[in-house]
């Protein structure tokens, strides 16, 4: 167990970022893209669901967390699972959309299409990790922007399913920034499906509940320890580490959190005014027309106080105490 262990820390990382990427791009360049099958599209599919399984079967074996694991005792799965369909839904509509904005607007031909199509993946991916990390450092700056990244910070732990959880309206939102600059400067369909790939595959390594281990890379990449940290609900110490994959951002704006100021447990994710984040995915969604930051945890999540005991209970339960 300890030799897959170590399999698991040094392989996930590099087998999900490389790995699963370049079976994705495979998919594209060369079935849709040289051959013409369009239908290939749908292969993207399979391979999302084996992103997925290896990250839950990854974090059986090699957890930063075992309590990240206890699904039960969180009681959080289905609402996990309408926020990966919503995602995945909302972000397949943005692909489909691609035509009608390049048609909308008349800025075509800035895209390099004479670039090999990896290099406009990688372009497209370093300008989509700036404009992710902007947008995500404003969403913990600004109140009305925060209420919907609450969605997202509010949980008590992080496992593969966190990364696609987030508010419908700040995925659109994010969207807009990220990708639609690209799109409307010209970017391909092709491109903009493998992007959307690598960033889904990024958001569930970032948020895994596995203890990878990254070598030199360890302290430039926004997974594991570093993103922890962006979790802690420790009052505002989680502003910081706001980028999607690459720190160099955070080092320039001086955002960048190596280590943490204390150890970090399993209990010290989420949002301290939200102690009872709630656990149904409709209550989530409106979650930001009654959270309001500085203000304390609304009085629609705070525990039921239990009524007082009436003389006959209390009696009754000292003598069953006593027996």
């Amino acid at each position: 167990m300890s030799a897959l262990r170590t399999i698991v820390r040094y392989g996930y990382a590099p087998f999900m970022m490389f790995g699963l990427t370049a079976a994705a791009y495979w998919v594209v360049s060369e079935l849709v893209v040289a051959q013409g099958h369009t239908w290939a599209y749908l292969l993207i599919l399979p391979l999302l669901v084996i992103a997925y399984a290896t990250a839950f079967g990854a974090e059986k074996i090699a957890p930063f967390f075992d309590d990240w694991n206890d699904h039960e005792t969180h009681g959080d799965n289905t609402a996990n699972f309408l926020h990966l369909v919503v995602y995945e839904y909302q972000a397949t509509v943005g692909v489909l959309l691609i035509p009608v904005i390049c048609w909308l607007f008349p800025f075509q031909g800035l895209w390099p299409t004479q670039w090999p199509m990896w290099a406009q993946v990688i372009m497209a991916f370093v300008f989509a990790d700036f404009a992710f990390m902007a947008m995500h450092y404003i969403s913990h700056k600004w109140a009305p922007m925060w209420r919907l990244h609450a969605v997202h910070h509010g949980v008590g732990r992080l496992y593969g399913f966190n990364g696609v959880l987030r508010h419908p309206l700040h995925q659109v939102i994010d969207m807009v920034v990220g990708n639609m600059p690209l799109v409307i400067i010209g970017m391909p369909v092709p491109v903009a499906v493998v992007l959307g790939f690598l960033i889904t595959v990024t958001l569930i390594v970032q948020h895994s509940n596995v203890d990878a281990q990254l070598g030199p890379l360890q302290k430039h990449l926004s997974i594991g320890r570093v993103h922890h940290m962006h979790h802690v609900n420790w009052g505002t110490e989680g502003d910081c580490n706001f980028g999607l994959l690459l720190t160099i951002w955070d080092r320039l704006f001086g955002t960048f959190q190596p280590e943490p100021s204390r150890p970090i447990t399993a209990k010290d994710m989420g949002v301290d005014e939200l102690p009872h984040y709630p656990k149904g995915y409709i209550e989530q969604v409106l979650l930001p027309l009654y959270y309001k930051p500085g203000q304390g945890e609304p009085e629609r999540y705070k525990p039921k106080a239990q009524p007082a005991e009436t003389p006959a209970q209390e009696a009754r339960r000292i003598v069953d105490a006593a027996e």
